[in-house]
């Protein structure tokens, strides 16, 4: 194990060479993207001078679009993709209003997000900040619902990348779903036998090549995010040429997408927003990479606000432009996959096929390194005896078997028990759990106890963080009540957990490593 400036401990298994970063992409001139093995003290550049009692401390090298660039990639620009369909009917018509909603409670938080990180710039995440800016016993809290997230995340990979595979495959050849469910005389529909088999075959095939060690490269990341960038820009270009033959100005400017009198209603669009946040889930990966920014207390704030507007500004041209192009959101074949049927009405098969063959690749190498990723955090609190020690057991190849095999286990369950709503909107539920806790650790740690030196400031210290926090509790609220009731079962389990090791909260709780190298 290696610690951080600042106490917070990664997860390094043994016999792996000292990394300097669990999150890192190679851009500019220091930026690398590793999320699974990061990058060895002795291949980086200008390190700083320290001496053998010092701890280690990252060079401050990247400047403000580094970190825009690496938050895009880490991000991705075709978030929108996935609950455009759900989030459209969830808010009758209003999917456009959802994101821009979602938009502003991004960007208020990434503020909170940003003077947290500049305020413990070493590497962190809402765990270092809710337990520094609050209380430890909250900041376990904030850990154990983020530790879900991680757990969500092959989950959700996998559902997505087998309905995006489901479709790809009925589309080039149609009715072969139908003749091979015939053929093994499956007791269950067609669709849903397809499903079933691409999701084992997924689960099967990520399982096998984590326990072989293979790791889905940094350079597979970068050259997906380039052509998922290029299949967005050809969709809006072709969208655009669609709506103007077909509608001229009036199909490239309208007000409907924003306010249908019709089927207007402020329940229903918070509870779609609660989904369309889903959108920009991961900026506040930027800040793992506070101790490599100079000047972090102004670049980093700067660099999670600008991801947050331009990820925001993507999805709502996309969305806007999607429910142009197909208003009537009860005639999509299927909620799940639906931006797929709007690209084959403007791009035709090409772009149906493109867009689907590269978020099934997307996914499958988000839930590669998705279960790795959760297996690794497994063996970092079983070996930290936040978990118990099980948990800390590896093979000959260094690798936490036992925990990958769970995560693969609990990742075919899932999958074949949860929808695509389901496991995104309880993603949600832990995530704003954690949105919530860092907004009100700014309000304690600048307002209520401001820093030596620091002039508390009545509108930037209280009321930005106050809205932020109001903003994520209304999308919080609004999730749906079986991502409340699993999500509370868990948040249960962790307390119960926690109240047991601190000897009813008396002593310092276990600590949770959610770095992952």
């Amino acid at each position: 194990m290696q610690n951080r400036p600042g106490g917070q401990a990664r997860v390094r298994l043994p016999g792996e060479p000292r990394t300097v970063g669990c999150v890192r992409t190679e851009l500019g001139k220091m930026l690398t993207f590793n999320i699974m093995c990061g990058r060895t003290e002795s291949q980086r550049s200008m390190p700083e001078k320290r001496t053998a009692t010092s701890p280690p401390r990252l060079s401050r090298v990247l400047g403000l679009w580094d970190l825009v660039i690496y938050g895009i990639v880490l991000i991705q620009p075709v978030g929108a993709i996935g609950p455009f369909g759900l989030a459209n009917k969830m808010s009758a018509g209003h999917v456009t209003v959802t994101i821009l909603i979602a938009l502003v409670a991004m960007m208020l938080t990434a503020v909170s997000y940003g003077r947290m990180a500049g305020l413990y710039p070493a590497a962190g995440s809402a765990y270092t900040y809710v337990g520094r800016g609050l209380n430890p016993h909250l900041g376990f809290v904030a850990g154990w619902v983020m530790f879900l997230d991680y757990l969500m995340i092959p989950i959700v990979s996998v559902i997505y990348g087998a309905l995006s595979l489901q479709r790809v495959v009925d589309n080039l050849a149609p009715g072969v779903a139908h003749r091979l469910a015939a053929a093994l005389g499956l007791p269950m529909a067609a669709q849903r036998a397809e499903f079933v088999f691409w999701v084992i075959l997924l689960v099967g095939l990520l399982t096998f090549l984590n326990l072989r060690g293979i790791k889905w490269t940094a350079r597979a990341n970068e050259l997906l995010a380039v052509v998922m960038c290029l299949v967005i820009v050809v969709f809006v270009v072709q969208a655009i040429r669609y709506l103007w033959s077909h509608q001229g100005w009036a199909g490239l400017i309208s007000t409907t997408p924003f306010y249908n009198p019709a089927t207007f209603n402020l329940r229903a669009i918070g509870t779609a927003t609660s989904l369309a946040a889903l959108t920009y889930i991961g900026f506040d990966g930027i800040t793992t990479l506070a101790e490599d920014v100079k000047e972090p207390k102004q670049t980093v704030p700067r660099a999670i606000v600008l991801v947050c507007l331009l990820i925001g500004l993507c999805a709502f041209l996309q969305v806007y432009l999607a429910q142009q192009v197909w208003p009537d959101y009860t005639q999509f074949k299927d909620l799940d996959t639906a931006f797929f049927d709007v690209g084959k009405l403007v791009g035709g098969e090409f772009l149906f096929n493109a867009m689907a063959l590269v978020l099934a690749v997307a996914c499958f190498g988000s839930a590669l390194t998705g279960q790795v990723g959760a297996a690794r955090i497994l063996f970092g609190m079983g070996r930290d005896n936040a978990l118990p020690r099980v948990f800390a057991r590896l093979d000959h190849r260094n690798n936490p078997v036992l925990n990958i095999w769970l995560i693969g286990v609990l990742s075919l369950v899932g999958a074949l028990v949860l929808n695509y709503e389901k496991a995104a909107t309880l993603i949600n539920f832990g995530a704003f759990l954690a949105f919530m806790g860092v907004n009100l650790a700014v309000i304690r740690e600048f307002y209520f106890r401001p820093p030596a030196g620091h002039q508390r400031r009545w509108a930037a210290d209280l009321l930005v963080p106050a809205l932020a926090f109001l903003f994520c509790l209304a999308i919080w609220c609004s999730l749906p009540l079986p991502s409340k009731y699993l999500g509370g079962i868990w948040c249960a389990v962790g307390l119960a957990y926690t109240a047991i090791k601190t000897r009813g909260f008396r002593t310092a709780p276990a600590r949770i490593d959610l770095t992952v190298e």
